[in-house]
């Protein structure tokens, strides 16, 4: 089998787009940065993922350690709160990213992702290829920015005048090379080796003057040098009421957890939930990402399911361990390969203020292959936002605990994972290259979760098969989603299915009115079953199970 030449990541957003999974948002006016739409076969996937995670938190809950159902309620809280929420919660006063700006294209970037984005900026890799490095199988990019360069001037210059002066018009080395050149020699000199770190290299080659300004931090984009960092807000901001002015300033939620933070007391006073108990919540969440990317990964507008569990001061740690192992048997419950998650434990030195413990789950995504990039994050917060919500509302949030005759703010445990990345997951771990089939990509969807559950065909349109292919189609399509599909041959049609992840394919054909029996094909192997009109819905509702 030939290996494709694409990036996986590419193939994937392609095969997203082809077949109706997610759509650039706005794509008719050129796109919007960060902003995505879930297509019919993405919505229907993305509302299984949603459906089996709320199952699985709220109506059929985990067993605790004692081996008794957990005790977890939902919630759908506004995306718009009072705008004190976001005072006591530290978004307005410490929501904010480190920003860079490129004094060239002026495009924007977030400080702690300009190394990230240099690892796949177009004129550093076609500059470290001019000067003979470049990853390989053996040399991961990583690697390759921290390689020493034997640094070639006349290479270098040629690489300028030609591609250069279209793939880093901004950059100092292209623009003024005598300068850079000059300053970048006069460094030389002290170098037996004459060699410098790629990373290193770059720097120089976005300096005009490195005695006045020191080495620059180049663009991504165009080669430009960057402004030192500041700090930029992350959340939307926009006005509740007629006039709009400070007093009417209200902010599109950045998280959904203040929400639940906001109703605990309502909860606690209006149904029997008592600590240990969850509330569980889905829904979207706006963030002004100033690099959006990586597809749906880091996207300004996405959907959350987030869990507060609220538990006893003295128990905090005990349930923290519980969620972080829970949470990752569920990402495996879902087809997620074990293989491809990873606990990366939080250093107690880079932990938030309020935190005891955080741990990110993490995946092995195409782009941080072959390391780990978060999924979701299990924190114990301790009782800080029941806290800072009860100070700033004057409202009293503790607990009465009438049994133990005691009273406390109870600590709180969140599992916050995102559905959008969740998604992105499911089309990441089911992504398959076979070209041996009709059609060399598939997905290999759990049947649980696959947005089209059977594709149900008429071999042809004569002999009375679309009848009974319809009948059949009219019969399932009430219990599982199904797709009737009666055109092009049946090698298309299975394609099509393949792509859309579809598990089962039934087919009529001209044997059916003889032996009153279909063809059923597994996408996983390709393989074809003879199975009964009238036992056709066991079958099903046995391999879906």
């Amino acid at each position: 089998m030939s290996k494709p030449e694409t990036s996986l990541m590419s193939r994937i957003v392609s095969l997203s787009k082809r077949r109706g999974f997610i759509y650039q948002a706005s794509e008719i006016y050129g796109g919007l940065n960060g902003f995505w739409d879930f297509g019919p076969l993405g919505c229907q996937l993305k509302n299984n993922l949603r459906d089996q995670w709320w199952h699985d938190m709220v109506e059929c809950p985990p067993l605790g350690p004692d081996g008794k159902p957990l005790s977890i309620v939902g919630l759908d809280s506004s995306i718009i709160q009072h705008p004190r929420t976001w005072h006591a919660s530290g978004h307005v006063g410490g929501f904010a990213d480190p920003m860079q700006t490129c004094r060239h294209c002026k495009k924007l970037f977030r400080a702690d992702h300009v190394p990230d984005l240099m690892r796949e900026s177009k004129w550093a890799l076609s500059f470290a290829e001019a000067m003979q490095v470049a990853a390989t199988d053996t040399l991961s990019v990583d690697a390759m920015m921290g390689e020493a360069v034997l640094f070639d001037a006349a290479k270098a210059l040629q690489w300028a005048q030609r591609k250069g002066k279209k793939l880093a018009p901004g950059l100092a080395f292209v623009r003024k090379p005598d300068i850079t050149l000059s300053g970048l020699a006069e460094d030389m000199k002290a170098n037996a080796t004459q060699s410098l770190p790629l990373a290193s290299l770059l720097s120089y080659l976005a300096t005009e003057q490195k005695n006045i300004t020191g080495l620059q931090t180049p663009c991504p984009e165009c080669g430009g040098d960057l402004t030192e960092p500041r700090m930029f807000n992350l959340m939307f901001e926009t006005h509740a009421g007629v006039v709009q002015d400070e007093a009417s300033k209200v902010y599109l939620r950045p998280e959904t957890a203040q929400g639940i933070f906001l109703q605990y007391k309502n909860i606690i006073d209006t149904t029997r939930v008592k600590p240990p108990f969850g509330v569980a919540q889905v829904g979207k969440s706006f963030r002004n990402e100033v690099t959006p990317r990586n597809f749906i990964f880091r996207s300004r507008e996405f959907e959350q399911m987030e869990m507060e569990f609220f538990c006893a001061p003295e128990d905090g740690m005990m349930w923290y361990e519980f969620w972080v192992a829970e949470r990752m048997r569920w990402w495996e419950s879902i087809g997620c390969k074990k293989e491809n998650l990873y606990r990366h434990v939080i250093p107690e030195d880079e932990l938030a203020h309020y935190s005891k413990g955080t741990s990110d789950i993490e995946y092995r995504w195409p782009f941080t292959a072959p390391g780990f990039g978060e999924l979701e994050g299990v924190a114990y917060r301790t009782d800080y936002d029941l806290k800072q919500h009860s100070e700033f509302s004057k409202q009293t949030l503790d607990y009465i605990d009438q049994e133990a005759g005691r009273r406390y703010v109870p600590h709180v445990v969140e599992p916050a994972s995102g559905l959008t990345r969740g998604v992105l997951l499911l089309l990441s771990e089911a992504y398959q290259y076979d070209e041996s089939r009709a059609s060399p990509e598939w997905l290999k969807i759990k049947p649980s979760l696959a947005p089209i559950k059977l594709g149900i065909f008429p071999l042809m349109n004569k002999d009375g098969m679309p009848e009974i292919a319809e009948k059949l189609y009219m019969d399932l399509r009430q219990t599982y989603t199904c797709q009737y599909d009666a055109k092009q041959s049946i090698g298309k049609r299975y394609a099509r299915m393949d792509e859309a992840g579809t598990p089962f394919c039934i087919t009529v054909d001209g044997e059916t009115l003889k032996d009153q029996a279909v063809t059923i094909r597994n996408r996983d192997t390709a393989t074809q079953e003879r199975v009964a009109l009238d036992k056709v819905r066991a079958y099903v509702a046995e391999k879906l199970a």
